[in-house]
C-alpha cells in the first residue's frame, strides 16, 4: 500500500491511497471537510466525508504526472516504470505548478 498527503493551496486536504489490490482511494480530511466545504480539489471530487474509490488512478491525479520528454527524464532519474502511475505521482508531484501537491507518506510516518 502506498499513500500520499494531498495539499490544496498549501492546506492539508486529504489522503490518496493505492491499496495492495491496486485500487485507489481518496479521502478528504475531516478537518478540511469541516473548514473548507467548498474547497474541492477538482469538480469531479467535491468535498465530502465519504471516500472516492476507483480501479485506476483518478483522472485528476493522472493529469498531474509529467508527459513526453519530462516523463522520460523522471522515469530514468528515479528508476520508475512509466506504467507505475502512483510511483510517478509520489515522486514528481511534491512541488507541482498549481494549487495541488502531494507528499509521500512513508511507512515510518505511519508508526
Amino acid at each position: 500500500m502506498r499513500r500520499g498527503k494531498v495539499f490544496y493551496k498549501n492546506r492539508f486536504a486529504g489522503i490518496l491511497t493505492e491499496t495492495d489490490d491496486g485500487d485507489y482511494v481518496y479521502q478528504y480530511d475531516s478537518q478540511y471537510v469541516k473548514n473548507y466545504p467548498n474547497g474541492f480539489i477538482t469538480f469531479s471530487m467535491p468535498v465530502r466525508t465519504e471516500p472516492f474509490t476507483e480501479k485506476r488512478l483518478f483522472a485528476f491525479f493522472e493529469g498531474l504526472i509529467p508527459e513526453g520528454w519530462l516523463l522520460d527524464i523522471a522515469s530514468e532519474n528515479w528508476k520508475i516504470n512509466k506504467n507505475d502511475r502512483m510511483g510517478l505521482l509520489l515522486a514528481c508531484c511534491q512541488n507541482c505548478i498549481g494549487a495541488v501537491h502531494i507528499i509521500p507518506i512513508s511507512e515510518s510516518d505511519e508508526k
